[in-house]
């Protein structure tokens, strides 16, 4: 990722939508693959996609932050280059398998169903799980809501 392009970006945000914070959120790709993060990129910019799920031992791995409710975003695509804005809206940890066919419809992949929405995160995290200790149906799951708030 280019930090220039990251804040130029950032600037031209705070130009159409003034009421943005100053500082430069975090910026970073949904999915693991560039492949995955341009499908995914691609539901959030058509609106199917305004949920998002991290494994709460991979949050804990990554010495990362879970998100809280206001929180801005940077959404790369999947070559690093700066694409969206989003708010979070909402943020709720609960196991695997307490997840909602709320949530699950959220997040707009496949055919948004709770079943599809759990087979394709039992795969993803058994695949692209950064923590220790791997996938389990109990393991805590951050939901996340967002809104779009700015597109280039």
């Amino acid at each position: 990722m280019n930090d220039a392009s990251v804040g130029q970006f950032w600037g031209l945000a705070r130009r159409a939508r003034p009421e943005l914070p100053v500082e430069v959120p975090e910026a970073w790709a949904f999915g693991a693959t560039p492949e995955q993060a341009d499908e995914l990129l691609a539901l959030v910019l058509d609106g199917a996609k305004t949920g998002t799920a991290s494994s709460l031992w991979d949050v804990e791995a990554e010495s990362e932050e879970v998100p809280e409710v206001g929180e801005m975003s940077i959404i790369l695509d999947g070559r690093d280059r700066p694409r969206a804005v989003i708010e979070t809206t909402a943020v709720e940890t609960v196991p695997f398998d307490e997840v909602t066919a709320e949530h699950a419809w959220a997040e707009g992949e496949g055919d948004r169903s709770l079943a599809a929405w759990r087979d394709i995160h039992e795969r993803f995290w058994r695949g692209h799980g950064l923590g220790p200790r791997g996938f389990s149906r109990g393991m805590p799951v951050v939901c996340e809501r967002f809104a779009l708030v700015f597109v280039s």
